[in-house]
C-alpha cells in the first residue's frame, strides 16, 4: 500500500531517570501489579510490555535506573539507548523539581550531543513526570510549563500518584507518543506555529488532495483525504464544525464553502496544539514521510526485482495516472504543458525530474512552441521508466501516485520476460525497444535521432546539435500495434575508443555512416565486424545525406557488399530533406522481431533477397508485383511471427512446394 505508519518502528524504549527517592521504580511496579507495592526494591528490572496490550500496538521496553547500582557511564549509556526519556520528580520536593533544568536536562543533551556529534540537533523526546500527586492539593503544572518554553525537546509533561495509581497509564502512554508521534519536528512552542519543515509537507499534501487544482479542497476533495488517511468517511455534521471551527479562527481559511490552504494549516496547527499529534502524523506517514519530516526511502524507493535481460515499462495504470496529472494541470486545454503549467505539476516534487528548456524539446515530441504534449509526455515518461526506473518510482511517489491508486508504484511499472525468451520465441513481448545509434563525428546520426521527433525533418538541415541530451523517443506503428522506439545517439569521439557493454548492448543497432563521405563507411564496418558480428543484435546500416552525391567508400568493400557478405539488409538511405520516416518503422520491427536476421541469412543463401519486397513487407521500403512472394520464398516468418494469422508448417510445406 505505501502507508507508512507508526506501527512500523519495531519498538520504544522508555528510561525513567530522576532522583533518589522520587519513585520512579513505585511508578514502573504500580503499572505492571496496578497497585502500589508496599517494598520497593532499589531499581526494577527491565519490563517488556506485549505490543496487543498497549495503544499504539508497538511494543515498549520499560528501563529503571538506579544512582545506588549503576555507574555514570551506566546512566550514559541507558540514555542513548533509549527512544524517551521520562525525568521523574517529586511534587512535594521542590529540590527535585529544580534538579530538572540544575541537572538531569543538561545531562540528557549533553549525553545525546557527544554521542551523536551534533549538538541541538534531533535530541532526546523528553516527559516531565510528576510524581506523588496525592500528597498535595496543588499543581506544579505552571511550573513545568516555564521549563517547557526553554527546552523544546520536553514532549508533555503529566502529573500522577504512584499510589493511588492516578495517571499511572496516561504517563506511560504519553512518553511512548512522544517517540510515536513527537511534537518537535512539527510544532515550534515558542512561536506557536508548526516549523517550516511540517509546513512544506503538508502544503504537497494540500496539493496533491486538491484534484481539480483550485486551490481549494472542496467537500468531496475533504471525503477523499479523510479516506485515504483514516479509512472513514467524514460525517456531514463534523465537517460543518471543521469548516466552522476554521472561519472563526482564520477568516480566509474558508472560501466558497471549501478549505484553503491557510485553513488547512491551521486545523493541524490545532490538532497539535490540543496534543492530538497523532493525526497531523497519521496524515504525514500516509504521503510518505518519516520522523524526519523526509520522504521514506521505501516509499520512494520499494525493491523491485528486474531480471537480467528484462526492461521495464510503464502499465496501464502508471499511463492512465499520468494521463490524469496531465489534464490536471492542462489549465487551458490546449493539450499541451506550457512552462508554467509543467512547472506547477512538479511543485510537489523536490524538482523536476528533468530540464523543461533542453531535455523535453530534444527527446521526445512537443507542439511548435516547444511544449511538451500528451503524446510527448508518455514518450517522456516511457523512456525515463526504461532508463532509470528508480527515478520513475520516486516521481511517481512525488506526485502522489501512492495516495490516488491507494496502492505502491511499484503497479504502475511493468517488467517485461527476458531477452533470452523472446530470442526462442523470435518476437518480443515488449513495447519500449532501445535502438543505438553509432557513426564517426559528423555522419549526421545526431540529425537522424532529432529527425525522429518532428514532422518536417527538413526543419532539421543545416543545424548545429550541441547538447547533453542523448535519448530521443517517439512511438511507431508495427503491424498495426503501437511501439515506443527510443533512439541513444552513441557520441564515440575517435574510431580507436572501444564501446563500453552498455553501449552496444541494446534491442537494434542502427549503424551510421555519411555516403557524402568517402571515408565514413570504414569507422561503422570496424564496428560492426567487432561488437556485432557474432552477436543476436539485429543492425541496420544506414547511409545518410542521401540527397547528396553519394561516393564510392574507400574501403575494402562497398557498404553493399558489406551487407551482402554479413547476411544484412541492403543500407538504408536516409537524408532529412525527404521526410520520409520507414527507416524508424524498420528499426522498430527489427527489434520486435530479433531473430529476422536468419531469415535475411536464408533468403541470400538462396539469393531470393528481392523476394523480401512484397507488398505485405512494405514497411521495409522495397516494392514487388507478387503478392505470394513471401510464400515463395518458403518462410513467411514477417507475416507468420507478426500476425499469427498463419500456421508456419502450412507455410513450410507451401514453400518447398513453391521451390
Amino acid at each position: 500500500m505505501g502507508q507508512y505508519t507508526a506501527s512500523q518502528r519495531k519498538n520504544v524504549r522508555i528510561l525513567l531517570v530522576g532522583d533518589a527517592g522520587v519513585g520512579k521504580t513505585s511508578l514502573i511496579l504500580s503499572l505492571v501489579s496496578e497497585e502500589y507495592p508496599e517494598e520497593v526494591p532499589p531499581r526494577a528490572e527491565e519490563i517488556t510490555i506485549p505490543a496487543n496490550v498497549t495503544p499504539e500496538q508497538v511494543p515498549t521496553n520499560i528501563v529503571d535506573f538506579s544512582s545506588v547500582e549503576q555507574s555514570d557511564d551506566a546512566l550514559a549509556a541507558e540514555i542513548n539507548k533509549a527512544h524517551v526519556v521520562c525525568i521523574v520528580y517529586a511534587v512535594d520536593d521542590d529540590d527535585s523539581l529544580d534538579r530538572i533544568t540544575s541537572h538531569w536536562l543538561p545531562l540528557v543533551r549533553s549525553t545525546c550531543n557527544s554521542a551523536d556529534g551534533e549538538p541541538d540537533e534531533a535530541r532526546k523526546p523528553i516527559v516531565l513526570v510528576g510524581n506523588k500527586i496525592d500528597l498535595i492539593e496543588y499543581s506544579t503544572i505552571d511550573s513545568v510549563l516555564a521549563i517547557m518554553e526553554d527546552y523544546p525537546e520536553i514532549e508533555s509533561c503529566v502529573e500522577c500518584s504512584a499510589k493511588t495509581l492516578h495517571n499511572i497509564s496516561e504517563m506511560f502512554y504519553y512518553a511512548q507518543k512522544a517517540v510515536l508521534h513527537p511534537t518537535s519536528p512539527l510544532y515550534i512552542m515558542e512561536d506557536q506555529d508548526l516549523t517550516p519543515a511540517c509546513k512544506k509537507s503538508l502544503v504537497r499534501i494540500f496539493k496533491i488532495c486538491d484534484i481539480d487544482s483550485d486551490n481549494l479542497l472542496n467537500d468531496y476533495e475533504l471525503n477523499l483525504f479523510q479516506r485515504r488517511c483514516f479509512n472513514t468517511p467524514l460525517q456531514p455534521q463534523i465537517l460543518d464544525e471543521v469548516k466552522s471551527v476554521i472561519q472563526k479562527n482564520v477568516p480566509d481559511g474558508i472560501y466558497n464553502d471549501a478549505v484553503t490552504l491557510k485553513g488547512f494549516l491551521f486545523l493541524h496547527c490545532l490538532f497539535i496544539q490540543r496534543g492530538r499529534n497523532e493525526t497531523t502524523w497519521a496524515v504525514l506517514r500516509r504521503f510518505g514521510y518519516n520522523d524526519q519530516l523526509e520522504m521514506c526511502q521505501e516509499y520512494l524507493r520499494p525493491p523491485l526485482k528486474i531480471p537480467p535481460g528484462s526492461s521495464t515499462e510503464l502499465s496501464h495504470r502508471g499511463q492512465q495516472f499520468l494521463i490524469a496529472v496531465f489534464e490536471r494541470y492542462d489549465r487551458d486545454g490546449d493539450g499541451a504543458l506550457s512552462p508554467e503549467e509543467h512547472k506547477m505539476l512538479f511543485s510537489t516534487c523536490p524538482s523536476a525530474p528533468w530540464s523543461y528548456s533542453t531535455d523535453i524539446r530534444k527527446s521526445c515530441p512537443t507542439n511548435d512552441a516547444g511544449w511538451v504534449t500528451l503524446h510527448g509526455w508518455l514518450c517522456r515518461w516511457t523512456l525515463m521508466t526504461l532508463v532509470d526506473v528508480v527515478k520513475t518510482l520516486e516521481y511517481l511517489a512525488y506526485l502522489g501516485f501512492n495516495v490516488h491508486e491507494n496502492d505502491s508504484q511499484l503497479v504502475a511499472i511493468h517488467v517485461t520476460r527476458e531477452r533470452r525468451i523472446d530470442l526462442a520465441k523470435r518476437q518480443s513481448s515488449r513495447s519500449v525497444y532501445k535502438c543505438h545509434v553509432i557513426g564517426p563525428k559528423g555522419s549526421g546520426k545526431t540529425g537522424l535521432c532529432r529527425g525522429f521527433l518532428i514532422d518536417e525533418m527538413s526543419k532539421l538541415l543545416g543545424k548545429e546539435f550541441k547538447t547533453n541530451v542523448v535519448h530521443c523517443i517517439n512511438s511507431v506503428q508495427v503491424y498495426g500495434q503501437e511501439k515506443h522506439l527510443i533512439l541513444r545517439d552513441i557520441d564515440v569521439r575517435h574510431a580507436l575508443d572501444p564501446l563500453q557493454p552498455q553501449e552496444v548492448n541494446c534491442d537494434v543497432a542502427c549503424l551510421v555512416y555519411d555516403a557524402s563521405n568517402p571515408r565514413s563507411f570504414e569507422y561503422i564496418a570496424r564496428i560492426y565486424i567487432k561488437y556485432y558480428a557474432e552477436s543476436k543484435i539485429p543492425v541496420m546500416i544506414v547511409g545518410t545525406k542521401c540527397d547528396l552525391d553519394e561516393r564510392r567508400q574507400d574501403y575494402l568493400m562497398q557498404p553493399s557488399e558489406f551487407c551482402e557478405k554479413y547476411k544484412l539488409l541492403p543500407p538504408h538511405l536516409f537524408s532529412l530533406k525527404t521526410n520520409k520516416k520507414e527507416l524508424y518503422t524498420k528499426l522498430a520491427t527489427m527489434a520486435a522481431f530479433p531473430r529476422f536476421q536468419a531469415a535475411w541469412i536464408l533468403f541470400y543463401k538462396h539469393r531470393l533477397v528481392q523476394l523480401w519486397e512484397s507488398a505485405y513487407l512494405r514497411q521495409f521500403g522495397l516494392m514487388t508485383e507478387d503478392p505470394n512472394v513471401w510464400l515463395k520464398a518458403g518462410l513467411g516468418v514477417a507475416a507468420a511471427t507478426v500476425l499469427g494469422f498463419i500456421v508456419l508448417k502450412a507455410i513450410s510445406a507451401t514453400g518447398t512446394h513453391g521451390r
